[in-house]
């Protein structure tokens, strides 16, 4: 039987391990800069969410890109702007309260008493957490809180410039981009762009909609309810509804316990309120928003959010249905052009002669 043997150049040797190189360093660039590529994504995903407004404000009239994206900017910050001076003071009295009432609370619970100390006495909850942070140093936790709130102020104002920036700046370097593609090539690679552009910018104005409603319609039942804490906790599920397939359910979870706490009827009820909820943006809220933009199967959003959860946390969840949205813009562009059986067959008939 007749020995082949394979030979490696040395430069092809020093490419691979000059590809592997470069590949680690990026993977090692990203992790450190993660905090930094943190803001730029959601920088990246405010403009997309502002820029139709943008577009269609030139479209009605102010054609100047500065003098629209100052209007839409500044009325949006207007409104941020309004809602926290309205809302700031009542929640954090409302956090302020829960905080003076929540020694008395684990007190009921850790003597198992109220209706909540049932979990108490049956599964010693309260000596599971001691344990758990009974390694924590006064001192540490601290520094680690003024550290992160130092921060989260930082990451606030550099998104907020960033936007802005953004909005101004998209359309010049989006050209840019285009123009690095060759001439023949450019019209298949805008429709592309848009695609992407379409789908996420969809999902992230669709997503702030819903959690929009999710959190106002949890405060309306709370304070029909007289559940305490009614706005603070409306402001929880706003959140974590942004969060797909856990967070509105951790939010429902959250409001269920101090529904309980304040009353077992209020409780029943809002446990009823968020699966009757639930329902309604599962099967008519997701599907009227996300249908014409993202148009993922529920087994790919399955996978892609449990994917970007385990790389980045919860934004990565966040991230995860956008991200794999444009990957599968990018897929279906790719089937629409690769090349057919048919024209790949007389190819390699050539070559088998």
């Amino acid at each position: 039987m007749e020995e082949r043997v394979v030979t490696v150049r040395p430069r092809t040797l020093l490419t691979s391990a000059g590809v592997l190189l470069g590949l680690g360093a990026a993977v090692l660039i990203v992790w450190e800069a993660r905090r930094a590529l943190t803001w730029v994504l959601i920088s990246l995903f405010l403009a997309l969410a502002l820029n139709p407004a943008v577009e269609a404000l030139q479209r009605r009239g102010l054609q100047r890109r500065a003098a629209a994206v100052a209007t839409i900017y500044l009325f949006a910050l207007g409104l941020v702007i309004l809602a926290t001076a309205l809302l700031t003071p009542t929640i954090v009295n409302q956090v302020t309260d829960l905080a003076d009432a929540a020694p008395g609370y684990v007190r009921d619970f850790s003597h198992g008493r109220g209706p909540l100390g049932s979990l108490e006495r049956k599964y010693h909850v309260s000596d599971h957490v001691r344990d758990a942070v009974g390694g924590n140093g006064g001192a540490g936790t601290a520094l680690s809180i003024g550290r992160g709130i130092v921060t989260g102020i930082a990451g606030v104002v550099t998104i907020v410039f960033m936007t802005l920036f953004m909005l101004l700046e998209g359309p010049a370097w989006t050209e840019r981009i285009y123009g690095l593609v060759p001439a023949h090539s450019q019209e298949r690679w805008r429709g592309v762009g848009y695609d992407i552009y379409r789908t996420i910018g969809g999902y992230v104005s669709g997503n702030l909609l819903i959690s929009l409603i999710a959190g106002t319609s949890a405060t309306l039942m709370l304070l029909v309810l007289g559940v305490p804490y009614a706005l603070a906790l409306g402001v929880v599920v706003g959140v974590l509804d942004l969060v797909p397939l856990a967070g509105a359910t951790l939010a429902a979870i959250i409001v269920a316990i101090v529904a309980f706490v304040h009353s077992t009827t209020a409780g029943v009820v809002v446990v009823a309120f968020f699966i009757v909820y639930q329902q309604l943006e599962n099967h008519f809220l997701q599907p009227l928003v996300y249908g014409r933009t993202v148009q993922l199967s529920p087994l790919a959003v399955l996978i892609s959010v449990l994917c970007g959860a385990e790389v980045a946390g919860v934004l990565g969840a966040l991230m995860a249905i956008p991200i794999a949205g444009a990957i599968q813009v990018l897929l279906r562009d790719w089937r629409k052009h690769r090349p057919s059986a048919a024209a790949v067959a007389p190819y390699a008939a050539v070559h088998e002669r």
